[in-house]
């Protein structure tokens, strides 16, 4: 291991931190929230930008990084992301026990959303606007907004970092040199996110906050481009008027696509974007899921307690497919005590994910696409041995390499998932009712396996509430400490794609060769 340029990048990341920590100091300071919660900001940010510099000193005898170096490092960038962003909310006293501050800004770097915060109305300006802007961080990439600013070299270490961090079988730069690759993307990313903040601005407030209407557009919209989930006002995004719910469902079906195809947009390649097997497969399965969904609203197969016109639940199906199938988690109504086809459509795009390259989570959509046409080969191979594999995807063939390496991602992803459900069967929650009250009124839920079974699932692809005693309208409060860590590293593990943080941990990654 090259440990001298590992620590020189991670002190560049700390130095990173620090100055994006400047932001929610900011809001502390415009909203008059008191010495507390500008030390809050203040504490880390001065740590985090001594140990930075002191990470510089040392002078690497390699500038290079191996495969196994870049995912290793992008494991470790996660972790003291967090461990240090989760120590305004200790400070501030907004979330005062250190495990549950951990939970929360993984949550929000992951861009899953998935909170411990019962009452969202006691919570500062600054955590809020930290907590979500952590969103935005994660949603690109840390390490990709860094490859903006290190020297570019011709060894591929700038190539093995993006494809540790970012989402999707195939990463590969949209122009000859990777710096000016991060600097499109994060020009798409920033440019989408300014248009939805504009956009929102045009609605009426919200009854009640009317003073937040900036405030609120600029953090759904930091939601909406992490594809998170993190609401700041009781019930996510219900007392949003219909316009504002359909402009975020539109935003954020528009950032579960892959941003290289915004690029050939921009320079006119309209036909190569409608070309794509994985955007076309992508808007299939939205159109799919939202007639589903709406049908089991409106025809009502079984008894639930909401009464929707025709206009709400197409708003809501819509609403709810974008958010789940992007992994973002927003919610419009209590869609845990929807009809069984509806939540049965709901878990399986959960699922799925939205498009590799995008801000989503998820398996990812190409991995599917792949899967399923792997699948369909091997079929075609029992029946004629003689069978020459043809299959093309984005218009290149398939390699058996390629088929290979997505069955063995989709296999170790759920071999972690029945994992991780099995380890939070230990946890003392499992039996005990949970009281939720909701938009479709007050009832409890048992918190039992198919609590565990989607808080798994809302981790490990990054989407935040689950269903049962873990759904929309509750919290992961309940879970023991030992299960919140378990989650912590579910949600890391979802959102890096399992190898860097494997490799991490691995100790033969640290033996030197």
């Amino acid at each position: 291991m090259n440990y001298k340029k590992l620590g020189k990048i991670l002190g560049k990341i700390m130095i990173l931190e620090a100055i994006l920590m400047l932001a929610p100091l900011a809001v502390a300071f415009i909203y008059k929230e008191g010495a507390r919660n500008i030390f809050a900001f203040v504490i880390p940010i001065l740590a985090l930008t001594a140990i930075g510099f002191l990470l510089q000193i040392p002078k690497p005898k390699r500038n290079s990084l191996y495969q196994k170096e870049g995912f290793a490092l992008t494991a470790m960038v996660w972790i003291i992301m967090t461990l240090f962003g989760a120590i305004p909310f200790v400070i501030n006293g907004d979330i005062p026990n250190y495990i549950n501050a951990c939970f929360e800004i993984m949550s929000g770097f992951t861009t899953t959303g998935s909170s411990i915060i019962r009452d969202i109305t006691a919570i500062s300006h600054s955590t809020l606007f930290w907590r979500s802007f952590s969103h935005w961080i994660g949603g690109m990439g840390i390490l990709v907004f860094v490859l903006i600013f290190i020297p570019e070299s011709n060894d591929g270490s700038a190539m093995h970092l993006l494809r540790a961090e970012s989402p999707g079988p195939q990463v590969g730069k949209i122009v000859s040199k990777m710096k000016v690759t991060t600097r499109i993307l994060y020009l798409i990313y920033f440019g989408m996110t300014v248009l939805e903040v504009v956009i929102l601005m045009l609605d009426k407030p919200i009854p009640g906050y009317e003073s937040e209407q900036f405030f609120f557009s600029l953090i759904y919209s930091f939601g909406c481009a992490g594809t998170g989930g993190f609401g700041v006002i009781p019930g996510s995004v219900e007392l949003f008027h219909p316009f504002s719910q359909y402009v975020m469902a539109i935003f954020l079906i528009l950032f579960g696509i892959n941003f290289s195809l915004y690029y050939l947009l921009l320079i006119g390649k309209a036909r190569q974007v409608l070309k794509s097997e994985e955007f076309r497969a992508y808007f299939i399965i939205v159109g799919a899921a939202v007639g589903l969904v709406f049908i089991a609203l409106v025809w009502r197969f079984e008894s639930f307690p909401q009464t929707y016109t025709i206009e709400e639940a197409f708003r809501h199906s819509l609403f709810q497919v974008a958010s789940l199938m992007t992994t973002a988690g927003f919610t419009t109504t209590d869609f845990n005590v929807w009809p069984m086809l509806a939540r049965t459509t709901l878990i399986v795009i959960m699922f799925i994910g939205a498009m590799a390259g995008s801000t989503a989570g998820g398996i990812k959509l190409s991995r599917i696409v792949i899967a399923v046409k792997g699948a369909y080969i091997n079929v075609k191979k029992l029946i004629n041995p003689r069978y020459v594999p043809k299959a093309k995807f984005e218009g290149k063939t398939l390699e058996e390499k390629t088929i290979s390496d997505v069955f063995a991602f989709i296999t170790l992803y759920f071999f972690i998932f029945v994992f991780v459900i099995f380890l939070l069967s230990f946890d003392p929650i499992n039996g005990e009712m949970i009281t939720i009250v909701s938009d479709a009124g007050e009832y409890t839920e048992k918190h039992g396996f198919f609590s565990n079974f989607s808080a798994t699932l809302a981790c490990m692809s990054n989407i935040g509430p689950g269903f049962e005693a873990v759904g929309p309208y509750a919290s992961y409060a309940e879970y023991s400490g030992f299960s919140k860590i378990i989650l912590i590293f579910t949600m890391m593990l979802g959102r890096l794609e399992i190898l860097p943080v494997f490799i991490l941990f691995s100790p033969k990654a640290w033996k030197k060769i």
